[in-house]
């Protein structure tokens, strides 16, 4: 099968889904994949990155990993 016709196969199957979570998680699978794609982030956007995550830190503007796990099961 070629690749137009197992996009086509899966739209077809995707247009029959019915529940909005599992419509949910092929959305969140789509967009995860389309910002792995995405141009890489230059020098100057990683330094501002860590230069914000520090300040975080020293803010103490943190979640920790307990915190972390509790956020992630209400994604359900």
């Amino acid at each position: 099968m070629d690749l137009q016709l197992r996009k086509i196969e899966f739209i077809k199957a995707f247009l029959d889904l019915e529940e909005e979570a599992t419509i949910s998680k092929f959305e969140n699978l789509l967009y995860a994949e389309l910002n792995q794609k995405s141009d890489p982030m230059t020098i100057d956007e990683l330094n501002t990155r860590i230069d914000q995550s520090l300040n975080d830190s020293m803010q103490n503007r943190l979640t920790s990993q307990v915190e972390l796990k509790e956020e992630i099961k209400s994604w359900g």
